[in-house]
């Protein structure tokens, strides 16, 4: 089993549940007292939002980049970046490192092709809806066509996000905003898929909550982690 390079604390809430899929899921393919082999780098996420919302990415970008050699020198064999939104930077982190990287939108993609869906509706963060580094890759490598909420939409997608799950509060009235956000997307906009791309969402909704297939990105994330250090 190779050893995973986990950068994560963006937020710890859903490296928490990464950490937790990773072993579940080594557990179930291998048996016994397996678990996966692991090493994590955790930030203080407010280093990160700050830079995020100032729009310093490149800043953002060298503190992943450090991470992620301080990681692959500590054994890493691949790299995961836990999070939809800092893989806007995936490709300099790559660049940097001569271990692969387990891109979240390739895994994405790939299960919403088996899945037959082409236009999914993007829950995620402001950058992850608005910029193009998710959204084109999706479009570009693999034919489908992401559809974003509208600003107001965004908006709020954006802000139950930042302002409580990433704090770990999770809201019913939050819920339902959401879920309403996506009968609206499905009337006007004909989406016939949700992709959770954030790894915060999956906190709030899931697949129960629709009748149409809904793509949980940090599990969909943790298969193909966990594909790549048994393979």
């Amino acid at each position: 089993m190779k050893t995973l390079g986990l950068i994560g604390g963006m937020s710890w809430e859903s490296t928490a549940i990464y950490y937790r899929l990773l072993n579940e899921i080594v557990r179930e393919r291998l048996g016994g007292l397996h678990s996966a082999k692991l090493s994590l780098w955790s930030f203080d996420f407010a280093e990160i939002a700050e830079r995020q919302h100032a729009g310093d990415w490149e800043g953002a970008g060298a503190l992943l980049v450090e991470a992620a050699r301080k990681l692959e020198v500590a054994g890493a064999e691949g790299l995961v970046i836990c999070t939809n939104t800092m893989h806007k930077l995936a490709d300099a982190v790559q660049a940097e490192v001569s271990i692969p990287l387990i891109h979240i939108a390739d895994a994405t993609a790939h299960a919403v092709v088996d899945a037959g869906v082409k236009r999914p509706a993007l829950l995620a963060t402001r950058f992850t809806m608005e910029q193009n580094f998710y959204k084109g890759r999706l479009a570009d490598k693999y034919g489908l066509q992401p559809i974003v909420p509208d600003q107001a939409g965004r908006d709020m997608v954006h802000k139950v996000i930042y302002d409580e799950l990433c704090q770990g509060i999770v809201k019913p009235e939050s819920k339902s905003a959401y879920l309403d956000e996506v009968g609206r997307m499905r009337r006007t906009d004909r989406v016939d898929g949700v992709i959770m791309g954030c790894t915060e969402v999956t906190m709030l909704i899931g697949q129960g909550d629709f009748d149409i297939p809904v793509f949980d990105t940090t599990r969909i994330h943790a298969e193909a982690a966990v594909d790549f250090a048994l393979s």
